[in-house]
């Protein structure tokens, strides 16, 4: 059964939406990332945690325990496995995973959503979604490996009890060092939509089709992050390609295109993480990573309009690939917490109620 929500999140993935770095990642764009936008007001880090460089770490998602206490799980892709840490103070708090393909096992984890006790995991190179059961990262099934060829990001929502939908992002690429983009007629496959029941009999799935433009403003050149608007019925989908213009478009749950996309010069560098900042009814943001050295840029627009709203970066934290929003409130982040991955091998959060006061935000959204 499918436990009700505690906060809202996705990395990516979800990513929500989850992020190939430049640095690692074969499909990633020449040279350095650019500089920071320097209109992006400063929010010093909560905390940054000790790093972690032989994991790779990549997307997070987070997930409130029996005890109230707030865990933020990453997806480490060159360790092949799931690395935790204790949402309020970075430290920390074990792992789950190994390099192989049997239950409970990774092959480059990268895209990653909780929801309720549920955690589902995208392997670029199983290439599948597994699911697991918190607290124990129980193996409870996988799908995808019929149709998917190289899955990154993933963002799921509830459409009825105990029923999931799913988005994840098919990133595959063409040539032998796996740069090139495939022709236009196969990238209507960029996201795959899926139909995930999970109830006391198990975990059963439904592949329901792909989806992404074949030509014109909103084609999918190179996919990870994803994230979705239940509410208003539409995702935000990352391109990261930096030689057609990195930014984000927008479609319907239905896959169609709306017509709507962030201006190009939005970024400086690669579009990256996306989450919902959701502050009641229609009210809130939409956040998104410019991911930029020596900073990592985080720019906010608005749920309805898309409008920008401020933008900020952190005294350290860079090369940022995936976030994870979490809004409710926790004994640390009274008004909820951003958590980035700093240049691939740290844990690095901000507090929500900071970024409100720097940006001059709705104060609703500190509720």
């Amino acid at each position: 059964m499918i436990p009700s929500r505690v906060a809202f999140l996705v990395v990516l993935p979800l990513c929500i939406a989850g992020c190939a770095s430049l640095q690692h990642d074969a499909r990633g764009s020449a040279g350095r990332p650019q500089v920071a936008p320097s209109a992006a007001v400063v929010v010093r880090e909560a905390f940054v945690a000790t790093p972690r460089p032989a994991d790779e770490l990549d997307s997070l998602a987070t997930w409130v325990d029996a005890d109230g206490a707030t865990k933020v799980i990453a997806t480490g892709k060159s360790s092949h496995r799931l690395v935790i840490f204790d949402g309020d103070t970075g430290a920390h708090a074990g792992e789950s995973g190994g390099r192989g393909r049997g239950p409970g096992q990774f092959e480059r984890p990268n895209g990653i959503a909780v929801f309720g006790d549920l955690v589902l995991v995208t392997e670029r190179d199983a290439p599948r979604v597994q699911v697991l059961q918190l607290p124990g990262f129980t193996h409870l099934a996988s799908f995808g490996e019929d149709e998917l060829r190289s899955p990154y990001g993933i963002w799921v929502h509830e459409i009825e009890p105990n029923v999931l939908e799913g988005f994840v992002t098919d990133s595959f690429m063409h040539g032998a060092d796996h740069r090139t983009v495939p022709p236009a007629e196969e990238l209507d496959q960029r996201v795959r939509r899926y139909r995930i029941e999970a109830d006391a009999d198990g975990v059963r799935t439904t592949h329901l089709g792909a989806f992404g433009a074949t030509h014109g403003d909103g084609v999918l050149h190179m996919v990870e992050s994803i994230a979705g608007d239940p509410a208003q019925q539409r995702l935000l989908i990352a391109d990261e390609d930096t030689r057609q213009g990195s930014t984000l478009h927008e479609y319907g749950f239905d896959g169609d295109y709306t017509g709507r996309s962030l201006p190009g010069g939005t970024f400086s560098g690669e579009a990256e993480g996306v989450a919902l900042w959701d502050c009641g009814l229609d009210a809130g943001y939409w956040l998104a990573v410019d991911q930029t050295m020596p900073h990592t840029g985080f720019h906010l627009f608005d749920r309805t309009t898309l409008a920008p709203r401020g933008s900020f970066r952190g005294e350290v934290t860079a090369n940022t690939d995936g976030i994870a929003l979490h809004a409710a409130a926790t004994p640390r982040f009274h008004a909820g917490v951003l958590y980035a991955v700093h240049d691939d091998r740290a844990l690095a959060a901000f507090d929500l109620g900071e970024v409100i006061r720097a940006l001059d935000l709705d104060p609703a959204c500190a509720q």
